[in-house]
């Protein structure tokens, strides 16, 4: 029996007077003279969008983009889950499930929503993972969530078969749960290295990936390691000021996406605000940051490290510059590589930030995919 009901936002007035009254009130803390992004948030940039948060930002426009598109809420397994569902006009479209990360939502892939309806290419499902948004506050690590995706698109949306997109570990999980359902996965990295690989078995190609991406989480990953060990600690502190809340979100999608020195270069004050009100108007940010310790948590129970199961479902792979830099070699020992190629910009984020070359991605990765399958 289908519980789906239609969905529109509709946030209380006392919740977005509260938010101005924090904004008004933030105590600032010291900040190193020309510290730019050395020292992780800008403050110079975080001043900047914390004034326009404050007098420019209209919440209720973009309340009014997000319901511009079909919402709905179900629940699974008594979870309750908040999506998107958009239908390709015409016949012959591919119902395609797209799983948002951390720290962004299901806003990430709203400028691609029209893009590939229209021509009927796709029926894109986007749903709110659970814990982050309009979904339920409760941390699943990432297996749970692919198999309520899959209960998805097959029990409650009536699809025999589908596509798959997003993120990894979600997309991966989903793809080996379900492997006569998924007809085709479509990634933007392929995992990385962990320091347990046999070294000797890996290409020239991929040692350098295994060493770039070991400096990465040294200079980058302090917020895994809390989000996977004490991600209690922090939410109280982000759950409860909004301007923590956004420097803690925005410094990532500042330097995981290609800026070139510029936040403005990848997206305008109002898109990364409606992500960072998402967070903040739902009460989700300790939940969704949790979810890296159920994960961590769910690798642990199994033995660590955690065998990876390869993808046996035929894959697409596209590299954007400022994310990862897979090589193909690591990509083919992941997944069923089908289709890979690298893009000339954009980064973790590409469908917000170059939603043009994402959709471009996807409209070729399936066309070689399907031509593959005949």
């Amino acid at each position: 029996m289908q519980k789906m009901k239609p969905f529109q936002i509709n946030v209380a007035q006392d919740i977005l007077d509260d938010l101005q009254v924090r904004l008004a009130r933030t105590r600032w803390t010291d900040e190193p003279a020309d510290a730019g992004w050395n020292y992780g948030m800008n403050p110079a940039y975080l001043r900047e969008l914390v004034d326009y948060w404050q007098h420019s930002y209209d919440w209720r426009k973009q309340e009014e983009i997000l319901n511009s598109f079909p919402q709905y809420k179900t629940e699974i397994d008594g979870v309750g889950i908040h999506f998107i569902w958009v239908k390709g006009k015409g016949n012959g479209a591919r119902p395609l499930i797209l799983t948002h990360e951390w720290p962004d939502s299901f806003q990430r892939f709203y400028k691609i929503i029209p893009m590939l309806t229209e021509d009927s290419t796709f029926d894109l499902i986007i749903p709110s993972m659970p814990g982050h948004g309009f979904s339920d506050p409760v941390s699943l690590p990432s297996a749970e969530t692919a198999r309520l995706w899959g209960k998805l698109m097959t029990e409650e949306l009536g699809y025999t078969n589908f596509y798959a997109g997003g993120d990894y570990a979600v997309t991966t999980s989903l793809a080996n749960q379900y492997p006569e359902q998924v007809k085709g996965i479509y990634l933007t990295d392929a995992g990385y290295p962990n320091g347990t690989e046999d070294w000797s078995q890996l290409t020239p190609a991929e040692q350098v990936f295994g060493q770039q991406i070991q400096r990465w989480f040294y200079a980058e990953g302090a917020f895994n390691m809390i989000q996977s060990t004490k991600p209690q600690t922090l939410g109280y502190a982000l759950n409860d000021s909004p301007v923590g809340l956004a420097s803690w979100i925005l410094e990532k999608f500042y330097t995981w996406s290609d800026t070139k020195g510029n936040m403005d270069n990848s997206f305008s004050k109002d898109e990364l605000l409606t992500n960072v009100m998402i967070y903040w108007i739902t009460g989700t940010i300790n939940t969704s940051i949790r979810r890296y310790a159920m994960d961590m948590r769910a690798m642990y129970a199994q033995g660590f490290p955690a065998p990876v199961q390869p993808v046996t479902v035929p894959s697409a792979v596209a590299i954007f510059p400022a994310d990862s830099d897979t090589p193909k070699e690591w990509a083919e020992r992941r997944v069923n590589l089908q289709y890979y190629d690298k893009l000339p910009k954009g980064g973790r984020f590409a469908a917000l930030e170059v939603p043009e070359l994402y959709t471009d991605y996807l409209r070729k990765a399936i066309k070689t995919l399907e031509e593959k399958a005949l």
